[in-house]
């Protein structure tokens, strides 16, 4: 059943949170990059 599921303290694997945190938060900074690049360009052309 699912709620046999018992996780003792101390007993996770942090390492693909890490991992997953690390990625999200490479996304996000490319991301928000992109974004000031798109309006400086928008901002440049006159739009």
């Amino acid at each position: 059943m699912i709620g046999d599921f018992v996780v003792e303290h101390g007993d996770m694997n942090v390492e693909a949170h890490e991992k997953t945190f690390e990625g999200f938060m490479k996304f996000v900074t490319y991301a928000g990059i992109g974004i000031i690049i798109f309006l400086i360009f928008l901002a440049m052309v006159g739009a």
